[in-house]
């Protein structure tokens, strides 16, 4: 006889992720006031509880130092509170994106540690970001570290779905 208990809990994690991921699907669709350089959110995410190591326990040491830096060197664009730019996602008269926050609110949780690392190392290719390139300021591990403050921050489902994106993303590289 199977355990009520165990099927249980399983449904509900089954059903807690299918709200979450349609959240986050929702919540990536474009509105009429944004245009077509919102994240879109990779198809391949879509992992059984199985097949998906943990989620990496943060690292507080890096946290803090992740903390730091990002006040040195993002916050004046990105926000002391991870905020962004108010009205992030209408462009600039001259077609320039605004820094988008890095809370929950914004996309960042969308992208893999590898996209991120990349584009904070040596600027998006996105002919319109105003991104300035921060390799030549910070190394690989400085930047991991301000990773690892901005995902301090994110709630479990946004954490979740960025191991997801950077766990698959590993995945395609290693093959």
């Amino acid at each position: 006889m199977p355990d009520l208990r165990s099927t249980t809990v399983a449904t509900t994690i089954a059903v807690a992720i299918a709200l979450a991921l349609a959240m986050i699907l929702s919540a990536c669709a474009p509105s009429p006031a944004t245009d077509s350089t919102q994240a879109t959110i990779p198809s391949a995410v879509a992992f059984t509880a199985d097949e998906l190591p943990p989620i990496p326990q943060l690292d507080i040491d890096r946290v803090e130092q992740g903390q730091i830096i990002y006040g040195q060197y993002c916050s004046s664009c990105h926000g002391a509170d991870l905020t962004g730019e108010p009205n992030w996602k209408v462009r600039n008269d001259d077609g320039s994106l605004r820094p988008p926050p890095h809370d929950n609110s914004g996309h960042t949780w969308h992208h893999s540690d590898q996209l991120l690392l990349s584009i904070t190392r040596d600027s998006s290719d996105l002919a319109e970001s105003r991104m300035p390139p921060f390799g030549d300021s910070l190394s690989d591990d400085e930047i991991m570290s301000i990773l690892e403050f901005l995902k301090s921050v994110w709630g479990p489902e946004e954490r979740e779905f960025q191991w997801r994106v950077t766990w698959s993303e590993q995945q395609r590289t290693d093959s």
